[in-house]
């Protein structure tokens, strides 16, 4: 794909990697559609593109609600006239363990912070892959949705509802790239590793430098990273179908 004047819709873009996906697309020539809940994260992703001289417009928007979805997409098409290419990043965590004993008494994860992850992470992802790839082969454009997953797919310690949730988006991209290929759009997904966002940020110090010492490279990544993989990807127009690891060499 030629990054220049394609029309690329990126979830999550009010913060973190993808704001960073934002700019580094706009500084490749994309125009942006930006999704997010967060108004003021969103005004200052567009500011930001639009010193780039990239066409930028924003949309305050729920994923996990299939309305709003599917008017956001019907949206995009009529400011744009295009999609080429969609980024599944919005996604949240709220870690804990499975169950664990203490002072006598069992605590369990809730139902409601299992669904929480699982219903932005992979409902969203779904909702909006979904309402991506229609309008792409409604309008006939082939294209590339990208899918951000994690290394902690392969399960991890006091993760279980993220794990499973970046696993489904995963698999996701998979088989999106097996029946969509025919209409000439890739879908893939990024495993990033520990990477320095606000999410991130939610791990305390000492958690931070563990990490870095299982990371053979010795240091987290940054926003950069993820963003210069994306624009790999959709630049590629032979990748799909493959979840594309950027973790510093660490494995779950």
């Amino acid at each position: 794909m030629d990054i220049k004047n394609s029309v690329i819709a990126i979830t999550g873009a009010g913060q973190g990697l993808g704001q960073m996906m934002a700019i580094t697309l706009a500084q490749a020539g994309a125009d942006l559609a930006l999704i997010d809940l967060n108004p003021e994260g969103l005004a200052q992703t567009r500011s930001q593109c639009q010193m780039l001289s990239s066409k930028a417009i924003t949309y305050e928007v729920d994923v996990t609600q299939e309305d709003q979805v599917e008017r956001v997409f019907d949206q995009i098409i009529e400011d744009f006239g295009q999609l080429d290419g969609l980024v599944n990043n919005a996604g949240i965590l709220r870690d804990g363990l499975l169950v664990k004993e203490k002072d006598g008494a069992i605590h369990k994860m809730s139902l409601e912070q299992f669904n929480a992850v699982m219903t932005v992470n992979a409902t969203g992802t779904f909702l909006c892959g979904r309402e991506a790839a229609a309008r792409m082969i409604q309008t006939k454009r082939s294209g590339a949705i990208i899918n951000i997953s994690s290394v902690a797919r392969a399960g991890n310690f006091g993760q279980t509802n993220y794990a499973a949730s970046k696993a489904a988006v995963a698999t996701m991209a998979v088989c999106w790239a097996k029946e969509l290929g025919r209409y000439g759009i890739r879908v893939a997904a990024i495993a990033p590793g520990v990477v320095r966002t606000a999410m991130a940020d939610q791990l305390p110090q000492e958690a931070i430098e563990r990490l870095e010492k299982m990371i053979p490279l010795g240091r987290v990544g940054q926003a950069a990273d993820i963003a210069h993989a994306v624009k790999y990807i959709l630049e590629n127009d032979y990748f799909t179908g493959r979840v594309l690891e950027v973790d510093g060499g660490m494995r779950m």
